[in-house]
């Protein structure tokens, strides 16, 4: 007993430690929250930036970011006047500027600025080291993108919806197994992926082929399906939450189950915070295990939170494994990218004219 008190006020004090810089997850917890019920305008740009303003302690040059975004904004806007497609249904003006998004995203583009002077815009590339963010978070972030010109499979797709966003045409993020992508709907082909990891557009059975997607977690909506832009903006609270546990560690769970708590009301099959909360609440109870040197956790079931703690994380375990989910190694994962920026034929959307 009395181990287990010093444990959680050492939690304590360390909390008390880190409260000052915490205020800017609660700040962007109650930004995201805003829009979510309405009381805000819903801004998927703007969450993005809460999660990333937040971990970094509100130290970001937001007007270096903001003349990052306009430059992109008038290539794009330049491209989609010219003939950059031939394309020629009803929805033909949505298409065009994807295609100019597409075409920024992954091509060179040259800009004449006068007799002797050409602008080269060059394509942002996926960063291959560390694609998850485990050693290294900020690989996840857009801001980090705008900079480096490197991204990956979390701030390229969302980069790719916060332009589309700004130009008012409907832009959906999907999910694979540790994946975000892009889907898309065109009056010709109907719905398309659209994939920044290799530019281009691959068939459905790309994804399914990993062996990671199994039928029930697409018929569940685990994988494949359409987020909306309410989603979307609430999947930043997952953002939140993970960068959360890497800038404080795991020992405190109270902050990111919120968060999950929060998405779950608004995509009640996310994944991503299914998993994160359970995991959540696993380290926590393992930490107090470790720190009364306890073998088993019902031991601790004396304390009714602890015990209802540990029944809601068996659920939620039991809940992924009945919805389909399958976890993917890392190695597997980096294989499947591999596989994909090596033999990108193979998994192209044919129909697709762009």
């Amino acid at each position: 007993m009395i181990k287990r008190v010093l444990f959680i006020l050492a939690i304590s004090f360390t909390n008390l430690a880190v409260r000052s810089q915490e205020i800017y997850y609660d700040q962007a917890y109650s930004s995201i929250e805003n829009m979510l019920s309405d009381k805000t305008e819903l801004n998927f740009k703007d969450a993005v930036l809460f999660t990333e303003y937040a971990y970094y302690d509100g130290r970001l040059d937001t007007q270096l970011i903001n003349e990052e975004y306009e430059t992109l904004y008038r290539l794009i806007n330049g491209l989609s006047q010219s003939e950059l497609i031939t394309y020629t249904e009803k929805d033909k003006d949505i298409i065009v500027k994807h295609a100019a998004i597409f075409k920024v995203l992954t091509d060179t583009i040259l800009i004449p600025v006068d007799s002797m002077l050409i602008y080269e815009h060059k394509p942002l590339t996926y960063d291959f080291e560390d694609p998850l963010g485990q050693s290294d978070w900020e690989k996840m972030f857009v801001t980090k993108l705008l900079k480096t010109r490197k991204g990956n499979c979390h701030s390229l797709p969302y980069l790719y919806k916060i332009l589309a966003d700004q130009f008012n045409i409907p832009c959906q993020l999907a999910f694979a197994p540790n994946h975000i992508y892009i889907k898309l709907y065109s009056e010709k082909s109907g719905w398309y992926n659209t994939e920044l990891t290799s530019g281009t557009f691959p068939i459905d059975a790309w994804i399914i082929a990993s062996g990671y997607v199994t039928i029930d977690a697409i018929r569940n909506g685990l994988y494949m399906d359409t987020l909306s832009n309410k989603q979307a903006v609430a999947n930043c609270l997952i953002d939140l939450a993970q960068g959360y546990q890497h800038k404080y560690g795991k020992d405190n769970p109270e902050f990111v189950i919120k968060c999950c708590n929060k998405v779950l009301e608004y995509h009640p099959t996310n994944v991503n915070a299914i998993l994160t909360k359970a995991e959540a609440q696993k380290h926590y109870i393992h930490s107090l295990m470790k720190a009364q040197n306890l073998k088993s956790p019902e031991t601790l079931f004396s304390d009714e939170n602890i015990k209802s703690m540990y029944a809601e994380m068996e659920s939620l375990y039991i809940e992924l494994h009945k919805s389909g989910y399958r976890r993917m190694p890392e190695e597997m994962y980096s294989e499947w990218l591999n596989l994909l920026r090596s033999e990108p034929d193979k998994y192209i959307n044919k129909s697709l004219s762009q």
